[in-house]
């Protein structure tokens, strides 16, 4: 047996140790976020793994079960995120440009039903509840952007519009959702009274002009 083999092996028992304490905790945590039993064990093992590899960069003395914890939900919504990235530009390729409430076909309606199924596991509660009352084409320009990170090119290719029109629908989203947003940030003092987020509240006139681009 050679001298590295002894010290993996050594490492390994050493991680073994380590962590037995924190599965049942992992489990836990791996269940609340997946909600499926084949979901659970593959998010535990695939954690576990990663710690391992990464074990030189835990600080030791530090809490290691908030460790481990942070790295699941890290790997978790990486995951996600990834799997809703693919989703829901699947279903933003179809959205059509008719006009509001006019979809073309049925199943356009079921692609903007499936996108918004979506929503929820990729943003806060109070976000979706936000950004579900913000208008649908200044909505999709906040998700390709800020939970999606597009570029203004790839945004604008999806949307079918100018670079110009991308940034000017992303600008009045974003105002939209801030202003949605405020009560929320308010209540958990995020900002304070003085801040002045209403003042972010725009018109129907400017919510008509698309192109008339406002920079922050």
């Amino acid at each position: 047996m050679t001298h590295a083999h002894v010290d993996a092996t050594t490492q390994s028992q050493a991680f073994e140790a380590m962590v037995s304490p924190h599965l049942t905790a992992l489990s836990a945590l791996a269940w609340q976020l997946t909600r499926d039993p084949v979901h659970t064990e593959d998010l535990v093992q695939e954690t576990l793994l990663k710690a391992y590899r990464f074990l030189h960069r835990f600080e030791l003395g530090t809490n290691f079960r908030a460790w481990l914890m942070t790295m699941m939900r890290h790997l978790y919504f990486s995951q996600l995120r990834k799997q809703s990235r693919e989703v829901l530009t699947e279903h933003l390729e179809y959205i059509p440009a008719s006009p509001p409430g006019e979809l073309e076909t049925p199943d356009d309606a079921d692609r903007l039903t499936s996108l918004n199924a979506v929503l929820p596991h990729v943003v806060s509660d109070e976000v979706y509840n936000a950004l579900k009352e913000v208008p649908e084409t200044y909505r999709t320009a906040v998700l390709l952007a800020d939970v999606l990170d597009y570029s203004y090119k790839e945004m604008a290719d999806i949307m079918e519009c100018p670079i110009g029109t991308v940034m000017s629908r992303l600008y009045r989203g974003r105002q939209k959702l801030q202003v949605r947003l405020q009560p929320y940030a308010m209540s958990q003092g995020y900002i304070r009274n003085d801040d002045g987020a209403l003042s972010l509240l725009s018109t129907d006139d400017e919510e008509a002009n698309d192109d008339a681009y406002v920079p922050a």
